[in-house]
């Protein structure tokens, strides 16, 4: 019988596109993308651009790694913290322009924005790629170039212009990039840099860009113009541990030669093959601390069994803390119950004080249904208040109080591996 590679492989999430075809909505991901996680053993997700898919993320789980690539601009509002000084007429220019990337998806800002936060929480691998990078600088409280040719002229008149995006020679198009020494980046290229230059030509496709890369990552590479191209965390950046969070604003899974499927560089499809490296090990330490043991199954007529003793075991609780006798009826049905416990005379310490507790339990039954009461009024003023808060306050108390989960789960598992380091001391 053939495995399930959906259960055995870890599954990379990637947000779709949508565009227009025919007069229909069409959602789609760039294949190359699907090809190079396939083929380096994981599994891709797509999530589809569907209004009030943010809402439903944790149906995506098991999340094992994300991949956010192409796209629209990303919503200004979410990141602008001052204005681009742009005028009505150069807006209008640009939007000339740059129609296909211009009108804002803000149902894909919001999938794509919780998707980064979340990973940036439980540190899930993540990789992004142009409007992908942009989306995790943003997440983390960066700023973005609304328009890097008319915004990074007036601000840096003196540094050469590059030209980010060609439309008529759109997958030919390159531009030179200067690599920073002793980053992955530097690594993944170092046979091709030559004679100590630190130079690579990438393609490029897009007119937005970092602006003020987001304090927790390093630069990777620059532009001619100062624009920072790729930029990693340097202190989540261990593929073999699972730990991977990157951008890059080229795409290196489309660098290939003219009508060839071979890479400009030997070094482009590695940024694919270290994040799944990352997500398959990701995968493999969720699996050790969620592994648990399975419950016994009862073949039908143990099951049978068990009932008839659970049963028994009801009726003698409520002669019990009802003080009534036992009526004629019933007194068959405590015979399973009784026939039970005699053959199980044996008991332990253990099942003695727990059926001690259990006797206690019993005996205060009456202030347990107080305390119940009580929670269910609590309950009921708890969702009077969530009521009236919008959809968006609600989904980030929900992330909040998953990051409190979180962090207890790892707090209490120092906590108990202290102690049994200090039993075996």
């Amino acid at each position: 019988m053939a495995s399930d590679l959906s259960v055995i492989l870890p599954r990379v999430l990637i947000v779709s596109r949508r565009t227009v075809r025919k007069n229909k909505f069409v959602d789609f991901v760039g294949e190359y993308h699907l090809d190079l996680i396939v083929g380096y053993g994981a599994v891709p997700v797509i999530v589809p651009r569907v209004n009030g898919v943010h809402m439903l993320l944790e149906s995506f789980e098991p999340i094992h790694g994300v991949l956010l690539c192409e796209g629209e601009d990303i919503d200004p509002s979410l990141y602008e913290d001052e204005t681009s000084g742009l005028s009505p007429e150069e807006w209008e220019e640009i939007r000339g322009l740059h129609s296909s990337d211009t009108a804002v998806d803000k149902e894909k800002d919001t999938i794509e924005l919780r998707l980064a936060k979340l990973c940036l929480e439980r540190n899930i691998p993540y990789l992004g790629i142009c409007r992908g990078s942009q989306v995790l600088n943003v997440a983390c409280g960066g700023t973005l170039y609304q328009d890097i040719e008319k915004e990074l002229s007036k601000k840096c008149p003196e540094r050469p212009s590059v030209k980010h995006i060609d439309y008529d020679h759109y997958d030919g198009h390159r531009h030179v990039v200067k690599v920073v020494e002793n980053t992955p980046l530097n690594h993944w290229f170092k046979d091709s840099l030559e004679d100590g230059r630190m130079e690579i030509m990438v393609n490029s496709y897009h007119h937005q860009g970092v602006k003020r890369l987001a304090q927790r990552f390093v630069p990777m590479a620059f532009a001619p113009d100062g624009l920072i191209e790729g930029f990693y965390d340097s202190d989540a950046y261990n593929p073999d541990e699972g730990k991977f969070i990157m951008g890059l604003q080229f795409h290196p899974e489309r660098m290939r030669q003219h009508d060839s499927d071979k890479f400009d560089y030997p070094g482009c499809p590695f940024a694919y093959q270290e994040f799944v490296k990352a997500v398959v090990a990701y995968q493999k330490r969720l699996n050790s601390k969620t592994l648990v043991p399975k419950p016994l199954k009862l073949d039908q007529e143990m099951e049978k069994k068990r009932k008839v003793v659970m049963q028994s075991f009801s009726i003698a609780r409520n002669i019990y803390t009802t003080g009534r006798g036992v009526p004629s009826w019933k007194e068959s049905e405590l015979e399973a119950g009784a026939e039970f416990l005699e053959s199980n005379t044996a008991l332990s310490l253990q099942q003695e004080n727990r059926l001690k507790q259990m006797g206690a339990t019993v005996r205060n039954g009456g202030s347990y249904i107080e305390r119940l009461n009580l929670n269910a009024e609590k309950e009921k003023l708890a969702k009077n208040v969530m009521g009236k808060m919008t959809v968006e306050q609600l989904s980030d108390l929900l992330s909040f109080y998953h990051m409190l989960g979180q962090i207890c789960s790892e707090v209490l598992e120092r906590k108990l591996n202290g102690i049994v380091n200090d039993l075996g001391s």
